[in-house]
């Protein structure tokens, strides 16, 4: 089947049993600041699982895209990937183990309403309790599978594994339903039991695997079963049944209103439904994939390659809703996960032997693949186009000369001067160190970076004021120019221009910003204008001093990375009310533009260039 029969199929299996169809919430949390994206189908529901009654009812039900950036690195392997969908039914309190686990395997198992899978590959796995706080196994569910399983004639031999978690061969054995404990099958957002606070909800789940019949590889222990990380079984589904809340003594009691949340990706079961245990050969990977093989010349079959295609195709299905979903590639939060993707894909494409631009091309298809569910994606094909063909462009020159010089490093490799200098991020020379067999300290480098940058700033206050080299008349002009040329640049490249450094002299300015691309001569000739414009408006330079507070809400910049006092100097070209721009500053400047143009000057751009990755450098003079 492919992905749109499947999950309309799920929807429409759900509503025929009074649940509502709600729509997947954003994969950027609304009014959460606390988490950068929409990890699961239980997140944007949790305040209801908690009590807080829905405004569609206690019946819902629907398939939510999300993010997983902690699985970056499992990508490569046949079943994880970051960005995914999740089919997902809830019960607010209505319905609960007896006609939660029937349901989905009905929807599983049933020809006519559901998916039609051989009920004979399917197992299944309930908790097995847990002494240390005296919560009881949940039998309940055991019997359930028993008569469902029963009603297909499969004879469902009970397997208890416990807390070791380990099992018998399940094909000598005839397991069917497996028995775990709280590692594998409690639900909390704490944790185990254990961890669990007073008051907090939790309880058991039970997880349904397919088996694709793979032989069992030793290597993942000597006997398979259902949670092996052999490949052999891949969880498909997974009921989570909100039943208790712990006491104050540390003891649990029922809930009185118990909740259901099932969860089943999207991808895992496609894959069922077509035998294939790689879910990267389900539909909406057809024509990124086709994309790929047509470039490289490579075949995605072919063992050697597969890895990095699974990379290029996770990451750009996850690029290509990001950037429609309104993110943008940069140095934080969801931008610098984006950028990250990018440029693992860039990476990856480079061993397929792709050294022209291609993340885009690949990108595309999943637009018209998912043009039913999500249109957006689709409606945005021209902004995900231009996104990734700059970002591409612009990180295959880091990556170009931060590889030659990676080469000479040999088997010495310091991912300081490789980030410091030319800009090649630190996460990347980890993973091109560890295919030397090279491991990187990452953490390291990280606490060298900011000891760096400490020293730096420390530097930076004694041996000049404000970046400035010193207080002499003409240093105190090119300081004011300073302020004019940031606020010139943000009027014409954008608003999201900011000051990365600054040195002032007597001679000469240079400013570091935020931008991710060569300017053209005519913005160059236009950022002259506007300052030139200013310096003849004869407007006046303020200082004021105010709460830090205060300063941000009037939207005033501030150095990167600095740290303010509660109250801050800041200097404003023209008055505060009506100002030009607004800067956080201790200083010193002229008291008005018009003195920048003393003797006739005009400002004038005499070099514009690339400072390091993601920032461009500008030398200007008055002359």
């Amino acid at each position: 089947m492919k992905v749109s029969e499947v999950r309309s199929r799920y929807l429409e299996f759900f509503k025929k049993r009074g649940h509502v169809v709600i729509p997947s919430a954003p994969i950027v949390p609304e009014n959460d600041p606390t988490t950068l994206f929409t990890s699961s189908g239980m997140q944007p529901l949790v305040p209801y699982l908690l009590g807080e009654p829905h405004p569609e009812g206690a019946r819902l039900v629907d398939a939510q895209t999300s993010f997983r950036a902690g699985d970056i690195e499992e990508i490569g392997d046949n079943r994880h990937t970051t960005f995914f969908e999740m089919l997902g039914n809830w019960s607010l309190g209505d319905y609960f183990k007896q006609e939660q686990l029937p349901w989905i395997f009905e929807f599983l198992t049933s020809t006519e309403e559901g998916l039609g899978l051989d009920p004979e590959k399917l197992y299944v796995t309930t908790f097995a309790g847990d002494d240390e706080v005296g919560v009881a196994a949940d039998t309940e569910s055991i019997e359930i599978w028993k008569r469902l399983f029963s009603e297909k004639g499969i004879d469902a031999t009970f397997v208890e594994i416990g807390t070791e978690e380990r099992g018998g061969e399940v094909g000598m054995q005839g397991g069917r339903i497996f028995s775990y404990g709280s590692k594998k099958n409690w639900w909390s957002r704490a944790g185990v039991p254990a961890k669990m606070a007073a008051g907090e909800p939790g309880g058991p789940d039970s997880e349904i695997f397919f088996d694709f019949g793979l032989p069992h590889d030793t290597k993942f222990g000597k006997e398979c079963h259902p949670n092996c990380d052999c490949g052999r079984f891949v969880e498909i589904g997974n009921s989570v049944f909100m039943q208790f809340i712990k006491q104050e003594d540390g003891s649990f009691a029922e809930l009185p209103k118990k909740n259901v949340d099932f969860g089943g990706g999207l991808a895992r079961i496609v894959g069922a439904t077509t035998g294939n245990d790689d879910i990267f050969m389900i539909d909406v990977f057809d024509a990124a994939r086709a994309v790929l093989e047509a470039r490289s010349g490579r075949k995605y079959e072919d063992a050697a390659v597969t890895r990095s295609f699974r990379i290029v195709l996770d990451h750009m299905h996850a690029a290509a809703f990001f950037i429609a979903s309104g993110i943008k590639p940069s140095n934080a939060e969801q931008g610098y996960v984006l950028r990250r993707l990018i440029r693992r894909a860039i990476r990856e494409a480079d061993k397929l032997g792709i050294k022209e631009a291609v993340l885009a091309e690949v990108a595309e298809g999943f637009g018209r693949a998912y043009a039913d569910a999500y249109p957006f994606v689709l409606a945005s094909a021209e902004l995900i186009k231009e996104e990734l063909e700059k970002e591409e462009a612009q990180f295959r020159k880091t990556l170009a000369q931060g590889m030659r010089e990676l080469e000479k490093m040999g088997n010495t490799i310091d991912a300081f001067t490789l980030f410091t200098t030319y800009g090649f991020p630190i996460e990347l020379t980890a993973e091109i160190a560890k295919e030397k067999g090279i491991t990187i300290d990452e953490e390291a480098v990280q606490k060298k970076m900011e000891e760096h940058q400490a020293l730096s700033r420390a530097g930076a206050a004694q041996k000049f004021a404000g970046g400035l080299a010193d207080h002499a008349e003409e240093t105190i002009r090119y300081h004011t120019a300073h302020h004019l040329l940031l606020k010139a640049l943000q009027m014409v490249l954008g608003p999201d221009v900011h000051q990365r450094g600054s040195n002032i002299t007597s001679e000469r300015l240079r400013i570091d910003f935020s931008y991710g691309a060569k300017m053209t001569d005519e913005q160059k000739r236009e950022v002259e204008r506007i300052v030139n414009e200013k310096i003849t408006e004869a407007l006046p330079v303020v200082r004021t001093d105010m709460p830090k507070a205060e300063a941000e809400k009037l939207g005033a910049e501030h150095e990167f990375g600095a740290v303010y006092p509660d109250i801050v100097s800041v200097y404003s070209v023209g008055p505060l009310e009506s100002a030009f721009s607004i800067e956080f500053c201790g200083g010193p400047h002229v008291s008005n533009t018009s003195e920048l143009g003393e003797g006739g000057k005009h400002f004038k751009i005499i070099k514009e260039e690339a400072s390091s990755a993601g920032v461009r450098r500008i030398k200007a003079v008055l002359a």
